[in-house]
């Protein structure tokens, strides 16, 4: 085996829309390859067919896909963000939970010195920690 990657599937088209918003909050990351359906298909010419994009370091794949499913993310698997101050955390939570989902709001939980977790507008879920 060479590596394992998570590999995020959007449903509605909005791949590189996700890749540039994830890459601009995080410092140090970067959408580092994309390829796009051509006229032949078989998904909708210009979206992405593949892409790579890394946060932190953690690399991560998606594409937008040409085929509806009847399921789609899941907060069962989120992105857990560990984050270096309160300010960081805030940031993040307020733009992540923007036209998305709060799943526990900022709090002390007892197992950190504040948590929260979010479902974001493209449907991934991030649990964001300051420990």
């Amino acid at each position: 085996m060479k590596q394992v990657t998570p590999f995020l599937m959007f449903q509605d088209g909005n791949a590189e829309e996700a890749m540039n918003f994830y890459t601009s909050l995080i410092e140090d990351s970067e959408i580092t390859s994309i390829s796009r359906f051509g006229s032949e298909g078989p998904g909708e010419e210009g979206k992405v067919f593949q892409a790579t994009f890394s946060l932190k370091g953690q690399e991560f794949m998606c594409f937008d896909s040409f085929i509806k499913h009847n399921f789609s993310f899941t907060p069962s698997f989120s992105v857990f963000l560990t984050c270096d101050t309160e300010e960081e955390l805030d940031e993040l939570f307020e733009k992540l939970s923007e036209g998305g989902e709060v799943l526990m709001p900022l709090d002390n939980y007892g197992f950190s010195q504040k948590f929260g977790w979010v479902n974001d507008r493209f449907g991934i879920s991030w649990q964001i920690n300051l420990p």
